[in-house]
């Protein structure tokens, strides 16, 4: 059995290490993992600058696919030899690990491991920033930033079911092509003129739901668009990565400084809502968790993109391109 642990700080403290694993405790599973999936927490947990990481040496990963190989005391609803998807505080950057079976997914049997892998994270960050707290309604209009990406697909499958109109927005021009396969009616190559581009995209409907993963003017120019009562969903803040063992702290300083400033009491006036939320809240929430993969599956969703493979000994190699920006869909590591 192998992993990945480091003390947070800088990717180059990331070590693949050898260690053993108990038999699974009661109510828990022990899974042999088979693909991983990265995340933007990931990498600012990798940084030490993601709140909930372990402070002490840890496993980074928060999602994982694989085979049941032991079923602790009081699982009945899993055995060994089934084929799983999870969500893990976590963990997941390793072969093999014991989880809390509430927290453990039956993969769709048409599914392999990398798409398992893909799934989770990614989908109930966009249904729970959409659905929950964005209420966003049929034929409501939408915009998703960071559309090609993990949560960006994902959220515009379920924009797309509920009939929306979405505007997505991408970082370059090689990304237009897969949000428009995927069913996006506009896609804004982010500039210089997009204020102007994001109004003509729009053709008059009013701006109900922005789901931004980007931050900067990108969150300021449709947060002033908004309709009345539209709402504003945070899940990232992107502008603030790059390529690196550790965190351009320059970079960051200049995004920090010049970041959207929103005074709370401006918003009745405004009658406009801000949400942010990050996906350890549903982590620490199972039942929830539950009840929103079941209303996704109800939307009967394509299953998610994989647009790059990784092997399990080229797991930094697969974070510097996350870092890059230069990504599609999602990325996973294979497990031989």
């Amino acid at each position: 059995m192998r992993r990945y642990s480091l003390r947070s700080g800088s990717l180059a403290n990331m070590q693949l290490r050898d260690f053993t694993l108990n038999a699974p405790a009661a109510g828990e599973v022990q899974v042999a993992v088979k693909a991983i999936g990265l995340n933007f927490a990931d990498v600012f947990a990798i940084w030490g600058l993601y709140k909930a990481a372990p402070k002490d040496e840890y496993t980074p990963g928060l999602e994982y696919a694989g085979v049941v190989t032991a079923v602790g005391a009081g699982i009945s609803h899993l055995k060994t030899g089934d084929r799983v998807m999870g969500v893990t505080r976590f963990g997941g950057y390793t072969t093999d690990l014991n989880i809390d079976a509430r927290y453990v997914i039956p993969l769709p049997s048409d599914w392999d491991f990398h798409t398992g892998a893909a799934y989770l994270v990614q989908t109930l960050t966009a249904y729970y920033g959409l659905c929950f707290l964005g209420n966003v309604q049929k034929g409501q209009a939408v915009l998703i930033h960071s559309v090609a990406g993990g949560v960006g697909l994902q959220a515009l499958k379920i924009a797309k079911a509920l009939d929306c109109y979405v505007v997505g927005t991408v970082g370059n021009a090689s990304k237009v092509d897969l949000a428009k396969s995927t069913g996006c009616d506009s896609v804004l190559v982010r500039g210089g003129d997009f204020e102007q581009e994001l109004r003509s995209a729009l053709g008059g409907r009013p701006l109900e739901v922005v789901i931004d993963t980007v931050g900067g003017r990108y969150f300021t120019i449709p947060f002033e668009m908004l309709a009345p009562m539209g709402r504003m969903i945070v899940v990232g803040s992107s502008r603030y990565a790059s390529v690196g063992n550790r965190p351009n702290l320059l970079h960051m300083l200049r995004h920090f400084l010049t970041r959207p400033k929103i005074d709370p009491q401006s918003l009745p006036e405004q009658n406009k809502g801000l949400f942010g939320f990050n996906l350890i809240y549903l982590y620490e929430r199972a039942e929830l968790m539950h009840q929103l993969l079941q209303e996704v599956n109800a939307l009967q969703l394509a299953p998610p993109h994989v647009g790059h493979v990784f092997p399990f000994e080229k797991m930094h190699d697969a974070i510097r391109l996350f870092q890059s920006g230069k990504t599609v869909g999602k990325v996973v590591v294979a497990v031989e």
